[in-house]
């Protein structure tokens, strides 16, 4: 396609004059990412002091988790994959409590949510047992100062996690090479504001954002690893979670990270930095496996569901298609990300399950095909210095039949903005609100205001405001809401903010053909 030709093109061009290489280099650096999770483990220890929770109890996983479980959902079913067979949970620290709050991994981490967790599931649990150990005030509450003394003082300080299934991260500011200040903080929870809990100064404490549990699924994908990317590996991570969210006083011992490492899996051959030490094979793998409308999404020549999935992790390396010039092997970027429903685009049948099939292949082929000018990205058109960009949906989203970025190269798309350039269909109430003033580097003397600072919290740099990376997008039907800060209550939602926010102009048949694909992931 010609714009796909000339997006390479002008990557090239950027690559040789060293534009991008020094963007990218820039982020692949050690550039605050260890001081970022040192303090944010110090954070939830001192908040574990201060404040600590009144409620007990422990997470009770199932015995086993087998080779293949299929779970109701939304949309119809998803599934769960284990290459090597089934896990025994009293055998693997993913489901074991290594804490001081009765959690562990599979907390906030189960396969009926695509190894991550809805916002509906979070309100049965809720309801079914407020003490439950997802709802703890380190990070489930607003602010881990609020009351929870009585069920509705719960219900009121839990209320973005129920919501919107969002948990309180609470990251430092910079305090190498930071580029801005914050100016002005507006927060309904009082978190950012209070000095015990929040920032100290303009440019020192903690700031307190809201983010969705990543899923723990499909993890030999990954090009980075958490939406700011501050962990170099799933081992750190297990640490860091451990510290952080279970509040555990030390971390666990080498042979549980091992555990839960395995048991996620990071199974790309490609990926060293990101899968060292973990067996091959290992892993969970999850996607959608039937269409309540369209039935079994494997079915007259379609790959839907984990099984085809994990067999495409062999195929997956770092840059395997980016569009910005960065495959090791040369080849040139392909907008046809997905393949999985192209022979449904061929049945003519008039039931309800053959309409439906045509119109999942048909969001396929818009996702594939549908041009968008690329405006505004910070990440993308200031990196190649282009003011408008020919592109696809999979110029993000390039991973093949995966939809995550397959280098690091977080992006800022604008579902962080506030104020002024809120970001059109999605909904960011309930979220506090930064205005950041940037003080020096190329940016010196702008103004920004976001819900979430995004990656600037771990590098200090105002070219990194409102920047996170693009999830995987196998297994979105069982893990709504979306975007990292929860803000499209559906799928629909993201179509229509895609939408309006590049001025695509989807037909109505063409945003339900899309949200018919999307589902069916």
């Amino acid at each position: 396609m010609p714009g796909n030709k000339v997006l390479v093109r002008l990557a090239l061009i950027a690559l040789l004059a060293g534009s991008f290489g020094q963007a990218t280099a820039q982020n692949m650096s050690s550039d605050g990412a260890a001081a970022a999770r040192a303090g944010a483990i110090a954070h939830a220890q001192k908040m574990r002091k201060l404040f600590p929770d009144i409620d007990a109890g422990a997470q009770v996983a199932p015995a086993i988790i087998p080779e293949f479980e299929i779970d109701p959902d939304p949309g119809g079913a998803i599934a769960t994959f284990q290459p090597n067979g089934a896990t025994i949970t009293a055998k693997n620290g993913f489901f074991q409590n290594l804490g001081k709050n009765g959690r562990t991994c599979f907390t906030c981490h189960q396969p009926q949510d695509g190894w991550s967790l809805s916002a509906q599931h979070a309100r049965d649990r809720f309801d079914a047992n407020p003490d439950d150990p997802l709802f703890r005030r380190v990070d489930g509450a607003t602010c881990p100062s609020d009351d929870v003394s009585t069920k509705q003082a719960k219900r009121k300080a839990y209320s973005l996690l129920l919501a919107k299934g969002l948990i309180r991260i609470g990251l430092p500011m910079p305090s190498d090479g930071l580029q801005f200040q914050i100016t002005e903080v507006k927060d309904p929870y009082g978190c950012n504001t209070n000095p015990t809990t929040g920032l100290t100064g303009s440019t020192t404490g903690t700031i307190s954002v809201y983010r969705r549990p990543l899923p723990a699924a499909n993890l030999g994908f990954l090009s980075a690893i958490m939406w700011d990317g501050r962990e170099p590996d799933l081992f750190t991570q297990s640490v860091d979670a451990t510290r952080g969210h279970a509040e555990a006083g030390k971390a666990p011992s080498a042979e549980l990270q091992q555990q839960i490492v395995t048991f996620e899996g990071c199974t790309g051959p490609n990926t060293p930095a990101l899968c060292a030490n973990i067996p091959a094979g290992a892993g969970i793998f999850t996607a959608q496996i039937f269409d309540d409308a369209g039935q079994f999404l494997f079915s007259n020549g379609a790959k839907g569901g984990p099984i085809s999935l994990s067999q495409q992790v062999a195929k997956f390396f770092i840059g395997v298609n980016d569009p910005l010039g960065q495959n090791p092997t040369g080849a040139p970027f392909s907008a046809d990300v997905f393949d999985l429903y192209g022979n449904w685009g061929k049945l003519h049948g008039h039931s309800s399950k053959s309409e439906r099939r045509q119109a999942i292949a048909r969001g396929e082929e818009l996702f594939n095909t549908t041009k968008i000018n690329i405006i505004g990205v910070a990440g993308l058109n200031d990196a190649l210095n282009q003011a408008s960009i020919p592109g696809f949906c999979g110029t993000c989203h390039d991973t093949p039949n995966v939809g995550n970025h397959s280098v690091k190269a977080p992006l800022n798309i604008g579902v962080a903005d506030a104020g002024e350039n809120s970001p059109p269909a999605l909904d960011i109430e309930g979220l506090p609100v930064f205005t950041i003033w940037c003080t020096s580097g190329p940016l010196a003397g702008q103004m920004f205001e976001v819900t979430d600072p995004g990656r600037a919290l771990i590098t200090g740099k105002c070219a990194d405001i409102g920047k996170l990376k693009g999830p995987i997008l196998r297994g979105l039907a069982a893990r709504a809401p979306y975007f990292h800060n929860g803000s499209a209550a559906t799928l629909r939602d993201v179509v229509e903010f895609y939408d309006r926010r590049f001025d695509i102009d989807f037909s109505e048949q063409q945003k339900a053909d899309l949200v018919a694909f999307l589902s069916s992931l």
